[in-house]
């Protein structure tokens, strides 16, 4: 966990709103996270927590809402928007290309070119060796070793590192936990970890509570689609958590309750 989170979030999103057809994914949800924090989103399935993050990377616009980005009202019209900004999403499929190397995968769509427009495989493998080495990813065994070859947490962390590489300023992990092993789990909370400490916004996505009050700082809880808590888990417990989950009280009639997009 971070110890000293700025004051003023870096990204904010007030009473923003998602429908679906006849689906209200998301109704008046407010939501921050600061710089140095790690903040944990969480929801039954049907919360709208994928809807949430996907309207923050540009890829779902908000209906209706504010983005407020380091102080400042910003339009996110797609996924290079955010970019732009400084958010970076690592989805839970990772994104990464199993035949591509470490290297070719953090610069995919991103690659450094030579005056000769040839591709900067020296400047390329050199940053990304700096950046596995700040986030102290030390497992690898090379940068050029293809990402099939890699465990499930070594993935995890070249999904991250790829995210970081990019001036990024807040990082969005979406599951990074699941289905790995308990070594594999631990590498990845610790790089989560450290992501805080290096005074990012970080931003994790998790149906595990035990993981959730080892790395983040503060909660925010989704109930069918409605923001009802933003708990500091030095402050709450496990138990209550789960029962904002199951029975956090709502301050709007969803228009429909069942079968909403997580």
């Amino acid at each position: 966990m971070s110890d000293h989170p700025s004051d003023q979030p870096i990204l904010e999103l007030q009473g923003v709103s998602k429908t679906f057809g006849a689906v209200h994914a998301l109704t008046k949800v407010d939501f921050r996270v600061r710089s140095g924090e790690v903040m944990a989103l969480v929801g039954d399935n049907g919360a709208g927590k994928s809807t949430l993050i996907k309207g923050v990377a540009g890829i779902y616009p908000f209906d209706e809402g504010k983005i407020i980005w380091e102080g400042s009202e910003v339009h996110i019209a797609g996924p290079k928007d955010a970019a732009k900004l400084g958010i970076e999403v690592v989805y839970q499929d990772l994104a990464l290309c199993d035949n591509l190397d470490v290297v070719q995968n953090m610069y995919l769509g991103r690659e450094a070119l030579t005056s000769l427009r040839r591709l900067d495989e020296t400047t390329m493998e050199r940053k990304a060796r700096e950046t596995l080495k700040t986030l102290a990813v030390t497992t690898l065994q090379s940068v050029r070793q293809p990402v099939a070859s890699l465990s499930g947490g070594q993935r995890q962390s070249v999904a991250v590192a790829k995210a970081v590489m990019w001036n990024s300023k807040l990082v969005i992990l979406d599951e990074p936990t699941a289905a790995l092993g308990v070594a594999q789990t631990r590498q990845v909370l610790d790089l989560v970890k450290r992501l805080g400490s290096q005074g990012l916004a970080v931003v994790i996505i998790s149906h595990n509570l035990h993981d959730i009050f080892e790395v983040a700082d503060r909660i925010t809880v989704l109930r069918l689609g409605q923001s009802i808590g933003d708990l500091k888990v030095s402050e709450t417990t496990q138990q209550e958590v789960v029962q904002q989950i199951t029975a956090g009280e709502l301050s709007h009639v969803p228009g429909v309750s069942a079968e909403v997009i997580a």
